[in-house]
This record gives C-alpha cells, sequence and structure tokens, in this order.
C-alpha cells in the first residue's frame, strides 16, 4: 500500500476519533498531530477529554499541551507549526494522522488558506471602541462598508466584528476574501468522518460529563485558575470551564453545572456534525453502540487500502 498522509480523523465530539486515531497509527506506523483547539492547552486534561498517556501505547502525540491557559490560540501559528511537523513525519517514513473536531484548525493545515495578518495596536482601538459604543454599533460600522462579512457575524459577536474590521483596515479587504474552500493543498489528504447516531452520541455527551466530574474536574479547574483561567480571553469560555468557574464562584450549583454542560456540548455535536457534512471529501464510517474498537479500526483501515491503492 503506497505511504497515505496526511489522514485526518473528523467528526462530532464523542464519537471516538482519539482511540481510532491510535489504533491507525499503530497499524500504519503513525504519528498523531492534535486537530482539537482547546487540546492545545497545558492542564487542560479531564474538561477536553485528552486521551491519558497510557492510552497513547507509545504513539507520538503532537501539538497537545503546547499553550498556557492564558495564551491565546492562533489558527495560523497551528498551520505553520502542524504543516512543518508533517513534514518532518512523512520525511522519516511515517504516516502523519490529524485527529480532532476543530474543524478550521484542519481546515487550515489541509487546504490552500492564507490568513489575513494582524496588528496588536488596530486590535486594541477596535476593541476599545466596541467596549465604548457597543459591538451592535460597530456591526452597524461593518455593515457599511463590508455587507457580506456583516451578513455572517452577529451583531453581538464582537470578538469577530473587530477582526472583520481589523483585516478590512490592513488589507482594504473583505474578510470573506480569506474564508478557506475545499481544495487540498497537495492533493494527498485523506479525511476518514466518524459518525453515530444523534441520540446515541447525545447519551455518550452525558455520560462523558458525569465521568469528568468523578474524575475532578472541579479541582483540575480551581488549579487551572491559579494559572490564570479566569483572565484567558479563550480557555475560560471552554464549555465545562466556564461551567465549573461559576460553581467555584457560588453562582451556579453542581447539577445545574452539569446540565449547562451537557446540552453546550450537545449545541457543540451539532456545529461540528454540520461543518464536517459540508466537506463532501471526508469518507464516512459508521459506527454505533454495538461498534467495538477493533471493527471499527478494521473498517477504516480497509477504507484507507481502497482509497489509496
Amino acid at each position: 500500500m503506497p505511504l497515505p498522509g496526511p489522514i485526518a480523523v473528523v467528526g462530532a465530539t464523542a464519537t471516538g476519533k482519539s482511540d481510532l486515531a491510535v489504533d491507525l497509527a499503530l497499524a500504519l506506523d503513525g504519528e498523531i498531530i492534535n486537530a482539537d483547539a482547546l487540546q492545545l492547552y497545558r492542564g487542560m486534561d479531564i474538561g477536553t477529554a485528552k486521551i491519558p498517556l497510557a492510552e497513547r501505547h507509545g504513539v507520538p502525540h503532537h501539538l497537545l499541551d503546547v499553550l498556557d491557559v492564558v495564551e491565546e490560540a492562533s489558527v495560523s501559528r497551528y498551520q505553520r507549526e502542524a504543516r512543518a511537523l508533517i513534514a518532518d513525519i512523512r520525511g522519516r517514513g511515517r504516516v502523519p494522522i490529524l485527529v480532532g473536531g476543530s474543524g478550521l484548525y484542519l481546515r487550515a493545515v489541509l487546504d490552500d488558506i492564507a490568513f489575513p495578518p494582524t496588528d496588536a495596536a488596530v486590535r486594541a482601538d477596535l476593541e476599545r471602541r466596541a467596549e465604548a459604543i457597543g459591538p451592535a454599533a460597530l456591526h452597524a460600522e461593518l455593515a457599511a462598508s463590508d455587507p457580506g462579512a456583516a451578513a455572517r457575524i452577529g451583531a453581538g459577536d464582537a470578538r469577530r466584528i473587530v477582526r472583520a474590521l481589523e483585516v478590512l483596515r490592513l488589507t482594504g479587504r473583505s474578510f470573506r476574501a480569506f474564508l478557506p474552500t475545499h481544495r487540498y493543498l497537495d492533493g494527498a489528504a485523506l479525511q476518514l468522518g466518524v459518525h453515530r447516531d444523534r441520540a446515541e452520541l447525545h447519551d455518550r455527551v452525558a455520560r462523558r460529563v458525569d465521568l469528568m466530574v468523578r474524575d475532578g474536574l472541579l479541582a483540575e479547574t480551581e488549579r487551572l485558575r491559579g494559572e490564570g483561567l479566569d483572565r484567558a480571553r479563550t480557555a475560560r469560555r471552554a464549555i465545562g470551564y466556564e461551567q465549573a468557574l461559576a460553581v467555584l464562584d457560588g453562582t451556579m450549583g453542581c447539577a445545574e453545572a452539569i446540565e449547562a454542560t451537557v446540552i453546550g456540548t450537545r449545541r457543540l455535536v451539532r456545529k461540528q456534525d454540520t461543518w464536517f457534512r459540508r466537506d463532501e471529501r471526508v469518507h464516512w464510517i459508521d459506527a454505533h453502540e454495538g461498534t467495538d474498537r477493533t471493527e471499527l479500526a478494521e473498517r477504516a483501515l480497509a477504507l484507507v487500502s481502497r482509497i489509496t491503492s
């Protein structure tokens, strides 16, 4: 079989992507590159369902635990580092396997995408204006100068409004001009999607959240608070951690926080499924509660063999 790669294992959260990626790596002499934006953060282990070291079975995992919680994840930085890793892994004769549910991060690596520039001073100025006049007023300014971008961004989404105006100010071009297209960078990528019935996924999410709480999510969150989680722009808004912080602050009960986390995660599942379903290049593998890990891996390997032969 020709050397495949990069392979991307994609799909919604709680579908079993991480285990499948490990099994593929063991079978194909591969190494794994994380493509979950929140698993980039050190210490965010329980709440992101980061695969424990013992369950990696010796397979090298890259781009896990590379950011402090106070740092802001950058898609463009991730793109550079993941592409460099892919080249390095392939150069050593091994198979790079990306795995995760952060669709834009995956597309940034696999597709021909250029990211617009940033300028800290320009962004800070726009953020001050958003705080002073409100995101709706800033959205109205965006609508006047870039109606296409404004139509895609909610009037209350200050972060994306600021970014769109920043790009417009720096480049004179609409933020939409930089949106990804479905064109592989080198034509060699293979995306495998794991699909489960929505009702089953909802049950799996509920069980996962209960397990996270039992495994010490509150204690993990309290420790991360000591490392600056409260002032983190990205990490503190992560589903599960936001609710855990509310429990620690006494503004939400534990049962209420669990329910809110389950609801938020199920909402994420829908968004992820919609994102990946739009990409016709994904080869889907149907799984269900009775599908064991070995069977799923065998079906994925058969699919890889058929496509690459």
